[in-house]
């Protein structure tokens, strides 16, 4: 019963699509209307309104944090990862926005603040070094996603390790454009202009 409720608890709160809110409460359009049609800041961003963005991405990646922390407090340790799994599947797949969400990047990274913060740091980390070399926001995404679970595993968290492996697979699914134009060279780079999520 507890696990159901925490997931339960997760899944509503990572559906809050705070880029959807946010950007019409700031008198914006509806992302959904512009350039992919995601919700998250990457899309936000095209909007022209970097604080809009900078929100979003805070506000995404705090309510994976909060389901994680706030189940943890109140249940216990396994229910949170639970919690955590419902968040990112929340985002990914809103009740709301009839399933239609985020990629889930923001969120991933606020799960692993809520489960390990410095799984957190070691995600980031990847991801500059990748996105210094590479240039791609997306490439740097995929290869921290990809690499996180294995850092997880290797400091003895085999629960959390097990999570993010789960939600890395989700992440690369939602990605799969991405992928196929990285693949391509079609991907946009950072700081080239506009970029596709």
């Amino acid at each position: 019963m507890n696990e159901a409720v925490a997931f339960v608890f997760g899944y509503l709160l990572g559906s809050i699509p705070f880029g959807l809110i946010i950007t019409l409460a700031a008198g914006g359009p509806d992302v959904r209307t512009i350039g992919s049609g995601n919700i998250g800041a990457t899309n936000v961003l095209r909007t022209g309104r970097k604080g809009l963005a900078a929100a979003t991405l805070v506000c995404d990646a705090l309510k994976g944090t909060a389901a994680v922390l706030v189940t943890r407090h109140f249940i216990g340790l396994e229910a949170s990862l639970i919690a955590g799994g419902g968040a990112f599947l929340g985002h990914l797949f809103p009740v709301w926005l009839k399933f239609k969400g985020g990629k889930g990047v923001a969120t991933y990274i606020g799960l692993l603040i809520g489960v390990y913060w410095p799984g957190a740091l070691i995600f980031c980390a990847i991801w500059l070094v990748v996105a210094y070399l590479s240039r791609y926001s997306s490439l740097s995404a995929l290869v921290a996603s990809a690499l996180t679970p294995a850092a997880l595993f290797l400091i003895g968290d085999h629960g959390a390790s097990a999570l993010f492996l789960a939600l890395t697979v989700l992440l690369w699914i939602m990605h799969r454009a991405n992928i196929a134009r990285l693949m391509a060279g079609s991907e946009g780079k950072i700081g080239a202009g506009a970029t596709r999520d």
